[in-house]
């Protein structure tokens, strides 16, 4: 390997959400804070020379989208998912969650209702709730140690006034990459109901032991004019506090309205320093993402491991993408209020709270595995630690 992932890097004093902000959070003065989804990782080396040669420059004036950039996106999105896109379906948006917003204040009304797929990524909610919208759910279906679409359960659901789903896919937090066949079905239930379909794919190039992401846009082009697809950079690179999203429109009747909302927001310009940081990573981050992955393969073999060998009373979700753990804790004993109190106080440990993923997501947490593996085995011995001294 030629990038150091096992340096652990100190990232305190520096802005920080996950390491200097924890304690808006949490109570506890000393955890270790593996919630928010960032790496502790350093980004690919590329992208640091282009973010310098671009503050080297000196000037920080208006900056816009380039051709290069898009050209860059195009690129990527064929040589690792094989999703032929044109250059005009893409929009810029600073982030998934703005975009979400701001898709559900365009194309759906006050009253109207968005389905959700709980436990889900919890932003999703707020989505919905400030656009005025009810949110209708569709759970998934825990099948063994993974997940599955409950479709008989989408079309009882769907009446008049449900306007859009909002796709996770691959999904936050339990790891699924949806397989073709699942895709299909979904589209073709929203086509049948004149369903708009919002996938986002934020994680769709963070693949795990082989599995392949497919863009649901890409499966026909039935499925692409009923669709909008939020896509970018930031988690595969850990680029999120350059605040940079692709948000893509296969249906110019759609892009129209899209641009519209953006206009009536007087949505930003790209950060200068995002789009240089975003091509560089698209043009030459391969390497880097290559081996990341391989790193996130070891750390979450060594989560299962782990806890199958020392902590079996808590099962571990089997993840096919993300570096998020879904950690089923509900063997502890514990109610939600108590599991939360349980993991900070007694283990140390800042998770995200598995009630905040909606329904489904009572007695779970979520750990984020993106850190260096000596951070990983802390974190297990401590969990061991107070499961052995409070729960036997």
């Amino acid at each position: 390997m030629s990038y150091n992932f096992d340096e652990v890097i100190d990232r305190s004093n520096t802005g920080s959400m996950k390491w200097d902000f924890y304690k808006r959070y949490f109570e506890e003065e000393e955890i270790i804070p593996m919630w928010v989804a960032d790496m502790d990782f350093r980004a690919p080396e590329p992208v640091i020379e282009a973010v310098e040669k671009v503050a080297r420059f000196g000037i920080y004036g208006y900056t816009e989208e380039t051709e290069s950039y898009r050209k860059a996106v195009v690129e990527w999105l064929k040589r690792r998912h094989n999703w032929a896109i044109k250059i005009e379906w893409l929009h810029y948006s600073p982030g998934v969650v703005p975009a979400l917003h701001w898709i559900i204040r365009r194309f759906a009304h006050p009253g109207d209702k968005v389905i959700l797929q709980p436990p889900v990524y919890y932003p999703f909610f707020e989505a919905v709730n400030t656009g005025g919208c009810h949110v209708v759910n569709n759970p998934l279906k825990q099948v063994g140690d993974s997940y599955q679409m409950d479709f008989e359960d989408l079309e009882k659901k769907i009446d008049d006034r449900v306007k859009m789903i909002i796709l996770c896919s691959p999904h936050n937090p339990a790891g699924r990459v949806w397989s073709r066949e699942e895709l299909t079905r979904l589209g073709e239930i929203c086509l049948k109901h004149n369903v708009l379909v919002v996938s986002d794919e934020i994680h769709g190039d963070l693949l795990l032991n082989g599995s392949k992401h497919l863009p649901f846009a890409s499966i026909s082009e039935e499925f692409a004019l009923n669709s909008i697809t939020c896509y970018g950079p930031t988690k595969t690179f850990n680029l999120a506090g350059l605040q940079i999203s692709n948000i893509i429109i296969p249906n110019p009747l759609l892009a129209s309205e899209f641009k519209i909302t953006l206009e009536n927001n007087d949505m930003p310009r790209p950060n200068i320093f995002a789009a240089a940081a975003a091509e560089a990573a698209y043009r030459h981050g391969d390497q880097w993402l290559e081996e990341v992955l391989v790193y996130f393969e070891k750390n979450h073999a060594l989560v299962r491991e782990f806890i199958k060998d020392n902590i079996p009373e808590i099962k571990v979700t089997t993840a096919e993408a993300t570096y998020l753990a879904w950690l089923d804790c509900r063997g502890l004993g514990f109610d939600s209020g108590e599991l939360n109190k349980f993991m900070e106080k007694k283990a140390g440990l800042g998770l995200s709270q598995g009630s905040f993923f909606g329904e489904g997501g009572e007695g779970f947490v979520r750990m984020n595995l993106g850190t260096p593996r000596t951070v990983v085995e802390e974190a297990l011995h401590k969990l061991e630690q107070a499961v052995d001294s409070f729960c036997r």
